[in-house]
């Protein structure tokens, strides 16, 4: 069940933002305005751009200074790659890539599995969510951790996942693997917006 903060959250800035939101319930649920007011106005181009800045803070799980950093960082990059750059170093999350990887069902869940060390990447134990990983890299379930009842039902769970083309995932030997960069195939999330807003 979805928490009030989370619906209210995802009714303002998409369905997108939280995986519990992309239902049909969530989907048909009216529209609703408070007693009085007025159906919202459409939003300024600051506004819009303080939106997708939104959605990319709570889909991710960041802070407002994480957020920074990364824009920063992809701003730095000369000619169009800005965007790319962006979207490679947020996706490039160690908390992300094991939820890209279908070991949590969200980002929020996969982001306490790390904090408390149930992974190795490149045979080093990572407490650290926003750890960056690079094509390469071996990320393993630590084996301390494979007997943890947090993986009951993992293997039914992952003939049934589709992987993003850029990760995969063994279950036989609790191993995945960052196979190439991160590509933008998704249309939620306006990263050029995010960049302008950071811009002005």
């Amino acid at each position: 069940m979805i928490s009030k903060p989370k619906f209210k959250i995802c009714k303002r800035l998409g369905a997108g933002v939280y995986d519990k939101c992309q239902t049909p319930k969530f989907s048909f649920a009216p529209k609703t305005f408070g007693p009085g007011s007025k159906r919202p106005k459409a939003l300024s181009e600051y506004g819009t751009q303080l939106v997708e800045k939104q959605k990319i803070r709570f889909a991710y799980g960041v802070s407002e200074k994480q957020l920074s950093n990364y824009v920063n960082k992809a701003l730095n990059v000369k000619g169009a790659g800005a965007s790319e750059k962006f979207y490679e170093d947020i996706e490039s999350r160690l908390d992300n890539v094991v939820y890209r990887m279908g070991l949590a069902s969200s980002r929020r869940f996969a982001r306490q599995l790390v904090s408390h060390g149930h992974f190795i990447v490149n045979e080093h134990k990572v407490t650290i969510p926003s750890y960056s990983v690079k094509v390469g890299d071996i990320i393993k379930i630590r084996e301390g951790s494979k007997s943890k009842n947090v993986w009951l039902g993992l293997a039914e769970k992952i003939k049934e996942y589709k992987f993003p083309d850029w990760v995969s995932f063994d279950i036989n030997i609790m191993q995945g693997s960052i196979l190439a960069k991160p590509k933008n195939n998704d249309t939620f999330f306006d990263l050029n917006a995010v960049l302008e807003f950071y811009s002005r």
